[in-house]
């Protein structure tokens, strides 16, 4: 990883954000996104859907993949948190990457400060033949795109749309993460859970982790009652 970057805008990547733990039922789009970023050819790809669909986790997967198999940079840029910084310095030099991820498109899209850079950015990395991966919560004619060439530059990749879990799908994932950990997740306290808190996964799986930690602190079962009382709900 580019770590000059990283560590001058304090960018950190979550290391549960991997592609072993990303819950994906076979058929599923969560599959096939999956498949787009580690094998497909295209260089350039752009994953929507809406929150809590894992977006994030997948660009941060794909980053924390990349080093390991590629033995080159890869850049991971969360753009809602870096939306007020200016937009050319964020991207300069970006392109002598392997791969570039560009988590929130929609944050900046709007923004007439950063068209033309974006814009230029598209064409660097077309020369330097990097990889550039995106994500957005809307669809990319909806998000307030202001020039057409960079617009048409983004729709000229592949657009993977994420489909929201099911409640089945849910369930299945929280007892996918809960094996993970160790923990058993019977199928009444993940229902609990799903009725108590938003549905989105990075909610869920935020408190897996409070739960995690309070169950081995406690050596206590994962129980109504018990979660309950960890999570005050």
């Amino acid at each position: 990883m580019n770590q000059s970057y990283q560590m001058n805008l304090e960018i950190n990547l979550d290391d549960q954000a991997t592609f072993n733990n990303f819950y994906a039922p076979k058929g599923s789009s969560q599959q096939l996104a999956k498949f787009v970023l580690q094998e497909s050819p295209h260089k350039i790809a752009c994953l929507v859907g809406n929150r809590g669909a894992g977006l994030s986790h997948l660009l941060q997967a794909t980053c924390q993949r990349g080093p390991f198999h590629t033995g080159d940079d890869v850049i991971y840029l969360p753009l809602m948190e870096l939306q007020e910084y200016p937009a050319q310095q964020i991207l300069e030099g970006l392109d002598s990457a392997s791969i570039v991820c560009l988590d929130d498109l929609h944050a900046v899209a709007n923004k007439d400060d950063w068209q033309v850079p974006l814009f230029n950015f598209f064409n660097d990395c077309r020369q330097s033949g990097t990889r550039l991966i995106f994500s957005s919560h809307q669809l990319l004619e909806d998000i307030g795109i202001k020039l057409p060439d960079l617009l048409s530059r983004i729709q000229s990749g592949l657009i993977h749309i994420i489909n929201d879990f099911n409640d089945d799908d849910l369930r299945r994932m929280l007892q996918f993460r809960s094996n993970l950990r160790g923990m058993y997740l019977s199928d009444e306290v993940a229902k609990f859970l799903l009725t108590r808190l938003s549905r989105d996964s990075k909610t869920l799986i935020d408190a897996l982790e409070t739960l995690d930690t309070a169950s081995l602190r406690e050596q206590r079962r994962l129980t109504t009652p018990f979660v309950k009382s960890v999570l005050k709900i």
